[in-house]
């Protein structure tokens, strides 16, 4: 008899913690497209990190701009973020999800950027040696010799 009580006690206590904290919001975005928006706002947060007046420069509002692009709007996707970060792990799987994208982008942005490094040496003595080039095969300013002369003679009559 004290183990079928202890069961159903045990059982009775597990079943009641599964109770939902936030409830399914009646428009749900689904978990990728969640995803993709969270990407693109993290973006959004980075550049707004990096250099502020890019983003303060534009006389639209970025985030909105990203909500429009998803046809989300501000209300649906704070009501769909809460009910996803009820769920920690699911949540956690998310943001994992977004920080593998950035650092793919990372990861390749920053090969380009070497490979413009290499490029940019390479064009500046190109430039530099074009520009000594030119230097030496055009002559300065000639000097009239002859109005130096006169100008000299002026003053001296003076």
């Amino acid at each position: 008899m004290k183990n079928c009580i202890v069961i159903v006690l045990v059982l009775f206590l597990s079943v009641s913690c599964k109770k939902e904290l936030v409830k399914q919001p009646a428009k749900l975005i689904e978990k990728g497209k969640m995803i993709d928006i969270m990407y693109d706002l993290s973006l959004l947060e980075a550049i707004k990190y990096q250099n502020p007046t890019s983003v303060d420069s534009n006389e639209t509002n970025p985030t909105k701009f990203i909500l429009q692009k998803y046809k989300v709007d501000s209300l649906q996707f704070a009501q769909n973020n809460m009910y996803y970060a009820a769920d920690y792990d699911s949540y956690k799987e998310m943001f994992d999800e977004i920080s593998k994208r950035l650092a793919k982008n990372q990861r390749a942005t920053d090969s380009l950027v070497k490979i413009d490094e290499k490029k940019a040496p390479k064009a500046k003595k190109k430039e530099v040696k074009e520009t000594l080039k030119d230097s030496v095969k055009k002559p300065s300013n000639k000097v009239n010799l002859d109005s130096i002369r006169r100008m000299i003679n002026l003053n001296k009559r003076k």
